[in-house]
């Protein structure tokens, strides 16, 4: 997310700032502390892995159903990887071939590539190494569920915790590596924009793993409810639906791989882009400015680490008491954590720590937020699920109505939040670093922006593990539904199941939050990229540039930046269509195999015989790999297109035909008299900043309004309205299938489509201009 304020140090670290007096010279152990705490992160998650594995596995019937589970996930993971490994290997020849058409880039080509396939490889091993833990998690938490609730509990949340760690962990390491990798002890405020390609890397991965995961579990789920449940009229889960497998191995590939990827970017993207903010103060600072968020992150995998092992629930407690308990100590810890960063790291002469401390709080304070504010949509406790329930009493239609009004609803109070914390941190930074000279106040103010999506993400392991708390628990309850075990197990698991849909739930609405508060650091950025590159190819020509020219006034009256933001918010539009659409045709395909499957062999609902799982797997697998591979390409090719396309059309200074007289005074940047064209520059900035709105408020609706479909049908299976089975239940399983792909396949991909916008224009921007 943030990769795009990487790219706002390279210039700023050519503006002179006022020298301060007393910074420490050298800070280079923070480094090695931060390394050192990821490492041991790794370490620890080795350990936990090996303990989960370790457990019980259960009777033959539960390893016969858990062994099916685990040999679709891999199989759809390995093809997936190396569909997504072509696409990388031929973006990374595009993008050295791009960066060696600029003369100023073409130095950083090697290091730009290198640190983009670094960025692909590490956020794949994130993705399957969460899946890898998952899918064998699953066995040992129903096995526990057999003897108590809490070793259940603990046995899913230590399961999740692996993917948490590692993936906070591996995009430490990364970062950190290649830092020390690039020179970044001997020259540190030159390296971290060389970083921006780790972003982008990270960014493609995610956006794939999560598409096409998203693609899977939900054609997989559709399909099922709509034979299953609705026209068989047989229970989640039952083991005569041939697509159950299908839809428990779309859980995994889905909400571990694809959001294990999602949050990777998350934390990678932010890290860079705080790392290049720090270069620009490292008169300030010193290499500590620059080093500080991995040692926020470091703080943050000791902080998860304590808060998973502290989760214990009784036999009757709602295990979502407990998994808030965890997250409450976990929060507590990081903030502390913080705070001995910023006063360590962030302090001296005329700096002022308390008020970095304060965005910070910030950050945290935004995160509780959102995490409510999407509670309150999504749990049946609550009324917009309530409401959602009670319209279906009168049919599938009043239910959809409901519903969507609902996902309209849910963008106004993030909104809210987002804007008073990205005002409150803009003006908190400009107060921290008031008595420094030198520095433009909007400088100071977007670092404080940066240090509030630090401190939101400062929580993100224990969150992560949260995340995969849920496929896990969904899939144990598979696993105990379908190898008939005593129904008192079931409903340990049933508890474990709806908290982890909680989970779920919460996580998507963390990560669009973080993805929002960074949205105006990350278009500022980018802003400032094309700024430095208009001057160095302006004073490299011998041109004009006019004193205090900055790139900063974007003008929607200009066409082409009009026609860009058209643009960008037909992008999300169009992605979501695709995305839901690819949902559509790949369920249409499994609707079609299970109702041939119970007429081909009419003992499969008698119970008198095994549907063929592996076919509806295979089907799953093929058609989700082919459907993710144009939208994935839609969000890459777009915004390149337009800037390439629109920097050869006419600026509001007609570039191509006016010239002016020599002596005149200029109000552009021009070169031999002609200003220089900036159409396509502008118009990709109209695309980043309303494609960011539009993507922001499109996956919230989409998140949150599918949730709230999810629970409105869970509510009434609870007994309400008539219970399962009910005219109310079946209008809800309608409502709930159209909500799944819009909270599992287009709003969490719409996530990550908003940062791979951010990051794709910043690695790019040379070749705008």
């Amino acid at each position: 997310m943030v990769v795009v304020s990487l790219l706002a140090v390279a210039l700023h670290t050519q503006i002179p700032v006022t020298p301060v007096t007393g910074v420490e010279p050298d800070g280079r152990i923070w480094l090695w502390i931060a390394l050192g705490v990821g490492t041991l992160a790794l370490l620890a998650a080795i350990a936990l892995a090996r303990t989960v594995i370790a457990a019980d596995t259960g009777t033959a019937d539960m390893q016969v159903i858990s062994n099916a589970i685990r040999e679709g996930a891999e199989a759809f993971l390995r093809r997936q990887y190396r569909t997504i490994g072509a696409i990388a290997v031929i973006l990374a020849i595009v993008l050295f071939i791009g960066y060696h058409m600029s003369d100023r880039m073409a130095p950083y080509a090697v290091k730009t590539v290198v640190s983009f396939l670094v960025g692909a490889i590490c956020s794949a091993l994130a993705g399957y190494t969460g899946m890898y833990c998952s899918i064998r998690a699953n066995i040992r938490t129903a096995s526990a569920a057999r003897s108590s609730l809490n070793k259940a509990l603990q046995m899913a949340l230590r399961g999740g915790a692996v993917t948490g760690l590692v993936v906070v962990a591996l995009s430490l390491l990364g970062i950190g590596v290649l830092f020390l990798a690039f020179g970044g002890l001997d020259n540190p405020r030159a390296v971290p924009y060389q970083l921006v390609g780790f972003g982008f890397g990270a960014s493609l991965v995610a956006l794939f793993a999560q598409l096409g995961g998203g693609i899977y579990t939900k054609a997989a789920d559709v399909g099922a409810d709509l034979v299953g449940k609705v026209e068989a009229g047989i229970p989640e889960d039952d083991p005569r639906n041939p697509a159950v497998i299908a839809d428990l191995v779309g859980d995994n590939v889905g909400d571990c791989a694809g959001r294990g990827a999602d949050i990777f970017e998350s934390t990678a993207a932010e890290n860079v882009g705080a790392m290049v903010l720090g270069a620009a103060l490292y008169p300030v600072f010193g290499i500590k400015g620059i080093l500080f968020p991995l040692i926020v992150h470091a703080i943050n995998l000791i902080a998860s680490i304590v808060g998973v092992f502290v989760v214990k629930s009784g036999e009757q407690e709602d295990p979502m008491h407990a998994l808030n308990r965890g997250f409450y100590v976990t929060s507590g810890l990081a903030l502390l954590g913080f705070a001995g960063a910023v006063y360590a790291m962030l302090n001296g002469p005329g700096v002022q720590p308390i008020w970095f401390l304060g965005c910070g709080v910030l950050g945290l304070a935004t995160a509780f937020l959102f995490v409510w504010i999407t509670e309150y949509y999504t749990e049946s406790v609550y009324r917009p699920v309530k409401s959602i329930a009670q319209a279906s009493l009168t049919g599938p239609a009043t239910n959809i109505i409901s519903g969507l009004a609902v996902g309209m609803e849910t963008p106004a109070l993030p909104v809210i939040v987002i804007s008073a914390a990205l005002l409150l941190s803009y003006y908190f930074g400009v107060r921290g670093l008031e008595g420094i000279g030198g520095i433009s106040e909007y400088e100071k103010g977007i670092y404080g922006t940066a240090i509030a999506t630090m401190g939101m993400l400062s929580c993100a392991a224990y969150i992560l593990a949260m995340d995969t708390f849920g496929p896990i628990t969904d899939n144990a309850g598979g696993i105990i539904e379908m190898s008939h075990q005593p129904h008192e197990i079931r409903e340990r698991t049933d508890k474990l199941d709806s908290a982890g849909n909680t989970t779920k739930a919460l996580t998507k609405g963390y990560a669009i939050g973080s993805a929002s508060l960074a949205a105006f650091l990350l278009f500022s950025a980018y802003l400032e990229e094309i700024k430095a590159i208009v001057t160095d190819k302006v004073m490299a020509a011998g041109g004009y540039m006019p004193s205090g020219w900055s790139f900063t006034n974007i003008n929607l009256a200009q066409i082409p930046v009009f026609v860009g933001a058209l643009l960008g918010a037909m992008l999300t539009y169009l992605f979501s269509s695709m995305a839901i659409k690819a949902v559509g045709r790949s369920a249409q395909m499994v609707v079609q195999d299970v109702r041939a499957q119970f007429k081909e062999n009419p003992g499969i609902m008698e119970g008198t015989a095994k549907p063929d799982y592996g076919r509806c797997v295979h089907i799953v697998t093929g058609a989700a790999l082919r459907e993710m591979v144009v939208p994935g390409l839609l969000a890459v090719g777009l915004p390149v297109a337009v800037g390439l396309i629109f920097r050869h059309f006419s600026s509001s200074y007609h570039a191509d035909t006016m010239a002016y007289a020599p002596g005149s005074i200029l109000p552009v940047p021009a070169i031999a008299g002609h200003p220089v064209n900036l159409a396509g520059a502008e118009a990709v900035a109209g695309l980043l900043m309303v494609g960011t709105i539009a993507g922001v408020l499109l996956a919230m609706l989409m998140n949150n309004g599918g949730g709230a479909w999810d629970n409105a049908k869970k509510f009434i299976e609870t007994g309400q309205y008539g219970g399962k089975k009910s005219e109310a239940h079946k209008a809800a399983v309608v409502g709930d299938t159209v909500g799944d792909p819009f909270k599992d396949t287009a709003g969490p991909s719409l996530h990550v489509l908003i940062k791979l916008l951010a990051t794709i224009t910043l690695v790019l921007a040379p070749l705008f201009v």
